[in-house]
């Protein structure tokens, strides 16, 4: 198989003068040829506006093609094929303004499709890289590699490449290209950052000890422990190898009489109340963390009278709570809503919604905590779809003796409050 050089170009980043704001576009590349769907990653700061950055925005050609609020930009745009003028700019909430520039050539001949990692996602090592790519060329397409900082790490034939590649820790500029057999080429430029080996995972959360559970009757959504009255009637089972992947999965179950009215789940991983010897009595473990990802199966019995399910990721130190609450809000919007922690309400991502029924269902959450604290919704993934979720939120105030991460799962009734039961199982929680 014939070797194909690559090299990446060094971007070089437009800023405003005076120099008091910076713009970073970490894909696409200046100069690429990219295919038709463009996925632009970039991040800004300042150093003169005390209020920070208020949003950034992508021109194409010099017209205003997408805004995005606060300090990220993560989306895809189409474009037409041929040659495109590229800035992307940050507004402060003091005024000011500072862009970068790049050139793009559109190739709509051959495209290069990047299922995992998606642009600008922090992972672990080694990292799973899912491709496929598409050609004009009569003859197809030849190869598929991938690049780490301009060195050819992995090459296969044909249109489709899975691996995973061991990948140093930090920021790692990743390029997936494809060669077809007419001589033409094209990539996709993949950047990521690797938490590295100190990453640590908690595997097979359902199965460990140390969960709660409570009743939360609406409308007001009150706190009750199990009978509840009968109003709403909760329990889970561990240990389950009838319904199962792994021979080790949890069962849980809703009920009750009360319409719309749910059951919390939720293990202490880490700190106060933790089982597993993470209590982290010196406060060692939890000031060092950034980055979670929630990695698990759920079945879904009867999708019908399923009104939501929620899959959380919590933290509480110094005063200050964070909830990454994300729903499948099936029988509402029928999107995955995500958790406003200030305003204490759910709002849509967008992101639709689409779990199978009766079958087991593959949902992954990424998520981040900010320098500041504000909370990160990266990316979910279901099913191997991954949609680029890329909201800000900030944190709430809690008590001060509160220290520690929680993983929880919440059942939601439906209408008539409908009984139904769900599964988890091979449910693994990663943290750095």
């Amino acid at each position: 198989m014939k070797i194909y050089s690559f090299a990446l170009s060094v971007l070089s980043i437009a800023i405003a003068s005076p120099a008091f704001a910076t713009v970073l576009i970490s894909a696409p590349y200046n100069g690429e040829a990219v295919g038709s769907d463009v996925q632009f990653v970039a991040t800004a700061n300042t150093v003169t506006c005390s209020k920070g950055v208020a949003s950034m925005g992508i021109y194409v050609d010099n017209k205003l093609e997408y805004v995005a609020n606060g300090i990220h930009l993560n989306t895809s745009i189409p474009l037409a094929g041929g040659k495109h003028n590229i800035a992307v700019q940050e507004w402060d909430f003091c005024g000011g303004a500072t862009l970068a520039r790049l050139a793009l050539t559109v190739n709509t001949m051959d495209v290069v499709g990047v299922t995992l990692p998606l642009s600008g996602s922090t992972v672990s090592s080694p990292t799973s890289y899912l491709a496929t790519a598409t050609s004009s060329c009569a003859k197809g397409v030849a190869a598929m590699g991938v690049y780490v900082n301009n060195q050819l790490m992995y090459e296969v034939a044909g249109a489709s490449l899975n691996t995973s590649l061991p990948l140093s820790a930090g920021a790692q500029n990743t390029v997936v290209q494809e060669w077809d057999n007419c001589g033409g080429s094209s990539t996709k430029t993949v950047p990521v950052t690797v938490g590295g080996s100190n990453a640590k995972t908690i595997s097979d959360v359902q199965a460990l000890s140390g969960w709660n559970q409570w009743g939360e009757l609406a409308p007001a959504y009150g706190i009750c422990n199990s009978p509840c009255n009968g109003e709403v009637n909760y329990s889970m089972v561990q240990h389950n190898s009838a319904v199962s992947l792994s021979g080790n999965s949890t069962q849980f179950n809703l009920g009750g009489t009360t319409p719309y009215s749910d059951v919390l789940f939720s293990n202490p991983v880490i700190g106060q109340g933790n089982l597993q010897g993470l209590n982290d009595p010196n406060h060692l473990i939890l000031p060092t963390l950034h980055n979670f990802t929630l990695d698990s199966y759920a079945y879904v019995t009867n999708l019908s009278v399923t009104q939501s399910l929620e899959f959380d990721v919590n933290w509480y130190m110094n005063g200050v709570g964070m909830e990454w609450g994300t729903q499948c809000n099936h029988l509402a919007d029928g999107a995955w809503d995500v958790w406003d922690n200030v305003n204490a309400k759910w709002f849509s991502s967008g992101v639709p919604c689409v779990l199978n029924n009766a079958a087991w269902n593959h949902v992954v959450l990424r998520v981040q905590r900010e320098p500041n604290n504000d909370l990160l919704y990266q990316t979910i993934t279901v099913n191997g779809v991954v949609k680029n979720i890329n909201i800000t939120v900030a944190p709430f105030p809690v008590p001060s003796g509160w220290y520690g991460m929680t993983v929880n799962y919440q059942m939601d009734g439906n209408n008539k409050q409908t009984a139904y039961t769900t599964y988890l199982d091979k449910a693994n929680f990663t943290y750095w």
